[in-house]
């Protein structure tokens, strides 16, 4: 079986490598097939005078040649179909009517001589020496089986050398791929220039809505910023002014996260790279809609009040969250872009259950799309009527819900209406069950008999806080208030604090910033505390991560969801306290002197020693002289790269050189590099920008456990606190 499902994977290979049915091949098959198939017959009988000429066979070519014209048109439902009439057109109008009339002249010389050239032809039009075989094979054995059922006397005596006319048709089969792999060659080399205009093309324009976000949310910070005057103090911000200026980070943050999005988008469009199932998760499908809204970065609130959500009944959805955003911030960025003009414009997001499937539907009251274009608004650049656009969007939307095991379709009245339809496999009750016990598993380790003090008002999400707390097996308390909490604090040890943000009388802020100052106790000041809120978390990350919080978890309230977060953020906070940061030393190895002040800036502020060095050389000789804990290495820079400088450090004769932990650090995502990286020896990847929080943890994670605070304080010579 698998020797058959070898074979039949090869012969698949082959019948897509020689069929290359391009705009051109198609309109030179028509234009030049037909009318020298017509004026042939003419020329050859009544000029030439052969002794043979088929008129009918001479029409049928020349339908047969005027036919394939429909590949031009014909749907991608019967492309595949038509791959299979072309070869047949070929062997009929090629190696079959010329083989006919070789043999029925009884081996003519002016017919050895087209003999060669529909040789030189059919290669032209059947790049793969296989299939060029069969299809020459399969033509010239129709012909000899046409001659032998059509003519009287099948006696046959060539009178030519046939050793000396092999030699040469040998040559022209050799001479004829040889110009044919020449001519691939030139156009692959073409296409890729296409291809690359056409991705810069794409970046270039997808990132200018997000980099313009960028740009404005800046602006507004500098005019809100009091003047600077040396020496002397400078006014205090409003309350209003600061949580403004948090709210504008927060959205530049966003728009910048887009357009990374956009730019993996891209790639991954462009390589045809499948979805990948590890970041699936179990969630609502009205949750997550919703967040989407409140992170799309809308230009206005009126923009905002055209789009109205309808949950006519929720459900759940197994799906990546962040591309499944993605997918809705796409077909809302289209939609708005064509309702700039209608007064009454609305978008409506409808969410509801089917027979065997589960739909998300967006509907606009829109121009609508012309009916020639619906079937090919998801074809790869196909755009109609968005100046700029790219047309790679709404191709990759559909790459994403196949990947989801779903469908995407649009319909479209034009002039009244289009509607999106995204369906969704139903999730059974058994693969959620299934999904929240691998949670539990993952996670379980992590909470196991931790005293979890869980603050907030009653209500639904401080229960569902404290059932996911127990199905991960700690053992939560409950504080109705922060009040409560400060007070339970102080008579008891917990090793977690997991609080909501908004309380009366005193809010999450309040509270963490007294027990930081000691009201719950000296043996919580530095007790990791959790929030929640209902609020984007892209609003909130900054302002608790001032405020001396640990993690941030926002809806949606599922109890799938809320294990996943819950366990991120213990992981990333027992990250913080089993391993200490401060004192250890860091090679941060960058080309580019900002980014490794970026970086120097970022590690400076958890107490570890930077050391610099602008390439893989450089950064090996200061390997060699002093001793560091960890290298994060650039992979792109002149002279020795990052993959270089690690092999050299992984060759290394000293062994504590040849176990140093190695971090790349690249702007690049391709796969290929990646694995080369980590093949070089690399421990780890991370593609810029990487968030402060991520690289901290993979620092942690990739620290040698043996490197001693002695050690740390003769290589540093100043005092290491763990």
């Amino acid at each position: 079986m698998r020797e058959l499902r070898y074979i039949k994977s090869l012969a698949a290979r082959w019948f897509e490598e020689g069929t290359r049915i391009s705009r051109f091949n198609i309109i030179t098959a028509a234009m030049l097939g037909a009318p020298a198939h017509f004026c042939f017959y003419f020329l050859f009988k009544y000029y030439f005078h052969l002794p043979y000429e088929s008129f009918s066979l001479r029409m049928i070519a020349t339908f047969f040649s005027l036919s394939v014209l429909a590949g031009l048109w014909i749907s991608d439902r019967y492309r595949d179909v038509f791959k299979v009439y072309w070869h047949l057109v070929i062997i009929f109008t090629l190696p079959f009517i010329f083989t006919v009339n070789l043999l029925k002249t009884g081996f003519h010389e002016l017919w050895l001589y087209w003999e060669i050239f529909m040789i030189f032809v059919l290669i032209s039009y059947v790049p793969h020496w296989f299939l060029f075989l069969i299809d020459l094979c399969l033509g010239v054995a129709g012909a000899i089986v046409f001659f032998l059922l059509t003519s009287t006397v099948t006696d046959l005596t060539p009178g030519f050398n046939i050793p000396l006319y092999s030699i040469v048709v040998f040559f022209t089969i050799c001479a004829g791929y040889v110009f044919s792999y020449s001519n691939k060659k030139g156009q692959i080399a073409q296409e890729r220039n296409r291809a690359l205009h056409a991705l810069a093309g794409s970046i270039a324009h997808e990132m200018r809505n997000p980099l313009g976000q960028v740009q404005m949310n800046l602006d507004y910070i500098e005019d809100s910023l009091p003047g600077y005057h040396p020496g002397k103090a400078s006014p205090p911000l409003s309350d209003r002014t600061l949580e403004s200026i948090y709210r504008r980070v927060a959205q530049g943050k966003l728009a910048l996260n887009r357009g990374m999005q956009v730019i993996t988008m891209i790639l991954d469009e462009v390589k045809g790279r499948p979805i990948s199932q590890d970041r699936f998760i179990c969630t609502s499908a009205a949750a997550v809609t919703q967040k989407a809204l409140d992170e799309y970065g809308f230009d206005s609130d009126r923009d905002r009040h055209k789009v109205v959500v309808d949950v006519r009944q929720d459900f759940m959805v197994r799906i990546d969250e962040t591309k499944y955003v993605f997918v809705l911030f796409n077909l809302l960025m289209n939609a708005l872009y064509f309702l700039k003009s209608c007064d009454d414009a609305r978008i409506d997001i409808v969410i509801e259950p089917g027979n065997g499937r589960n739909t998300v539907r967006v509907r606009d009251n829109g121009p609508g799309i012309p009916s020639e274009n619906l079937a090919r608004v998801f074809d790869p650049y196909f755009t109609s009527g968005k100046n700029g656009g790219t047309g790679l969007g709404l191709s990759y939307c559909r790459r994403v819900m196949e990947g989801f095991g779903g469908t995407i379709s649009c319909s479209s009245d034009y002039g009244v209406f289009t509607e999106f339809v995204l369906a969704f496999p139903v999730v059974t009750e058994a693969e959620q069950g299934s999904f929240r016990e691998q949670l539990v598993s993952e996670y379980a380790a992590l909470f196991a008999r931790k005293r979890v003090l869980v603050t907030g008002e009653q209500g639904d999400e401080r229960g569902t806080f404290v059932h996911a707390l127990e199905l991960l097996g700690a053992e939560p308390s409950v504080a109705h208030d922060a009040a409560r909490a400060l007070q339970m604090l102080n008579e008891a040890s917990f090793d977690l604090v997991v609080m909501s943000i908004s309380m009366p009388r005193m809010d999450g802020y309040e509270a963490v910033e007294r027990i930081r100052k000691g009201d719950g106790g000296e043996e919580h000041l530095l007790v990791p505390v959790i929030v929640w809120s209902g609020d984007p978390l892209y609003r909130l990350r900054g302002k608790v991560e001032n405020a001396g919080m640990q993690g941030v978890i926002s809806g949606p309230w599922s109890m799938e969801n809320l294990i996943k977060q819950l366990g991120e953020c213990l992981q990333t906070i027992r990250m913080d306290k089993g391993v200490s940061l401060r004192g250890r030393r860091v090679l941060v190895t960058d080309d580019s002197s900002f980014n490794r002040i970026v970086v120097r800036s970022v590690l400076e502020r958890f107490g570890i020693i930077v050391d610099e060095a602008a390439d893989g050389t450089a950064a090996f000789e200061k390997i060699g002289v002093g001793r560091y804990d960890l290298v994060l290495m650039d992979l792109m820079m002149p002279g020795c790269d990052g993959i270089c400088a690690t092999r050299k450090i992984r060759n290394s004769t000293d062994d504590e050189i040849a176990t140093l932990p190695v971090i790349g650090l690249s702007g690049e995502s391709d796969e290929g590099i990646i694995e080369e990286a980590l093949q070089a020896g690399m421990n780890d990847y991370l593609v810029k920008p990487v968030d402060t929080a991520v690289l901290t943890q993979k620092i942690g994670q990739w620290l040698k456990p043996y490197q001693s605070e002695s050690r740390g304080k003769e290589l540093s010579g100043t005092a290491v606190v763990n």
